[in-house]
């Protein structure tokens, strides 16, 4: 799992609590920084074998960023990663980000318990 803060965006509270509550759940999560490229963020998530990337974003950018992840996954033959993100996103941007291939928001007020569950639910694979 790759939590990343891509653009300008310098707030990265919310990232790091995400980041850590994937961790205690039991998933290896690599926290990028702040200030990552989309191309970084790719980069990382191929080079680690990620399953899933969490971008968090609070600059108004969203639906830049998130389209530029997505499209450079199917460049890179890695759609198969699934993204997910949350922020301060709008609600009229939900169903459009989801449409262009994000699986989830979360918006401000989600729990990192509901996070865990849906990433569980959605990116890891089922126990043998």
């Amino acid at each position: 799992m790759v939590v990343a803060k891509p653009g300008l965006d310098g707030h990265d509270r919310g990232a790091k609590v995400i980041a850590r509550a994937l961790r205690d759940a039991g998933m290896e999560v690599i926290y990028t920084g702040l200030h990552q490229t989309p191309e970084q963020i790719v980069d990382t998530a191929i080079q680690e074998d990620a399953d899933a990337i969490g971008l968090s974003i609070l600059s108004g950018a969203h639906n830049t960023l998130f389209a530029k992840v997505i499209e450079l996954l199917r460049e890179r033959d890695a759609a198969d990663i699934k993204v997910f993100g949350g922020g301060i996103i709008p609600e009229a941007d939900i169903a459009p980000l989801k449409e262009q291939g994000v699986a989830e928001i979360f918006t401000p007020g989600a729990t990192t318990a509901s996070i865990v569950e849906w990433v569980n639910a959605n990116v890891r694979p089922p126990a043998v």
